[in-house]
């Protein structure tokens, strides 16, 4: 949405972020705070610059499960999951989060992404019965995130989902995580936006900006697309394989090149946590560069200051670096998590038992 503001900055203390999340708010006036209060209890993240489209249409489940990533065809009322949009070369253009829900299909995606999405869609359909649609106008998207998300629905007097996502009265829904310790997401009309946020508020849930919101995405070693993808960036790199694309299923574009490095269990990069060393009060900015003795090794992603970690960041680097490495990003020296230290191969890759992929 062009010059979108969210109502949402008219709370007490609010901040307004720049770039991607421009119109929303980076912060309440206490970042670090409201991680701690959102890892307590519940943060409201404000998503509402998010696109938002649907594809009805008898053909839809298994038209999309045809162009992209993940196995959609099986998908029944209330499931929620997450796909990719590939190249021919597998590199990764497009990243959805789903709902079919009420004889549709729900695709929420990055702010500013609705028209490229929107034409892939059209550009695909062919004679199939599908009438793909954006509706950002209509829909946005609210998060909450934490352990006690389901307490403040239900406080809210708003559904409570469990595996499945939950109609809202009127239209929207509630959808349950998608992720270990990911946000339960609301997409609700875009008019009703200022009361539902209200009432989560009064609920309990606690403003959260996209400073805090990314701190704990980062923790999670959550890539975002865009800020830690380049246009290079493989499924296997980025961690997506499993939870936005499925192994086991037919064709689609990119195919051959996420089955390639499944069979030799080699991908060239790997999303890894950076631990900073603090030096500069500037954090680099993404697609900085991460040098190994002056080498260029790989390039930084999102970097935060976090409640207590201190200044961390995700990165795509070469796949053979270790917590022995010191590296350098610029303004800080930073060395990998040691959760990082060891090249964890996703479970099918060649010489383990239960390889699933396939060739196209």
């Amino acid at each position: 949405m062009t010059d979108y503001r969210s109502p949402l900055l008219d709370w007490p203390g609010a901040v307004e972020a720049g770039g991607a999340d421009a119109g929303t708010a980076w912060h309440y006036g206490d970042p670090l705070g409201e991680q701690r209060r959102a890892v307590a209890g519940a943060g409201l993240v404000d998503g509402s610059h998010r696109d938002v489209l649907v594809v009805p249409g008898p053909d839809r489940l298994d038209w999309l499960h045809a162009i992209c990533s993940q196995h959609l065809s099986a998908l029944t009322d209330g499931d929620s999951t997450e796909a990719l949009v590939l190249s021919p070369n597998g590199h990764v253009e497009q990243h959805w989060q789903l709902t079919e829900l009420g004889g549709q299909v729900w695709i929420d995606t990055e702010p500013g992404a609705a028209d490229e999405v929107l034409g892939y869609l059209l550009k695909m359909r062919f004679l199939k019965r599908v009438e793909p649609a954006v509706v950002t106008a209509g829909f946005a998207v609210l998060s909450l995130v934490g352990p006690k998300a389901a307490e403040v629905l239900e406080r809210a007097g708003l559904p409570v989902p469990t595996t499945r996502a939950v109609a809202l009265p009127g239209a929207g829904f509630v959808r349950p995580a998608l992720s270990a310790g990911g946000p339960v997401d609301l997409i609700v009309e875009r008019v009703e936006l200022p009361a539902i946020a209200d009432r989560l508020r009064e609920a309990g849930a606690h403003p959260t900006g996209s400073w805090a919101a990314a701190a704990l995405r980062v923790e999670r070693r959550r890539p975002r697309l865009g800020a830690d993808t380049d246009h290079r960036t493989l499924a296997h790199e980025a961690g997506w394989i499993g939870s936005a694309v499925h192994l086991d299923k037919g064709c689609y574009r990119g195919q051959e090149t996420v089955a390639r490095v499944q069979n030799l269990g080699k991908p060239p990069r790997r999303l890894v946590l950076l631990q900073l060393s603090g030096d500069s009060e500037q954090l680099p900015s993404p697609g900085s560069p991460v040098e190994r003795d002056g080498r260029t090794v790989g390039f930084v992603g999102t970097a935060v200051q976090h409640h207590e970690l201190g200044p961390i960041a995700l990165a795509i680097v070469k796949r053979g670096l270790t917590d022995q490495d010191v590296l350098s990003v610029p303004g800080h020296s930073a060395v990998l998590d040691p959760a990082d230290a060891v090249v964890e191969l996703p479970t099918g890759f060649a010489g383990r038992a239960g390889s699933t992929a396939t060739t196209a």
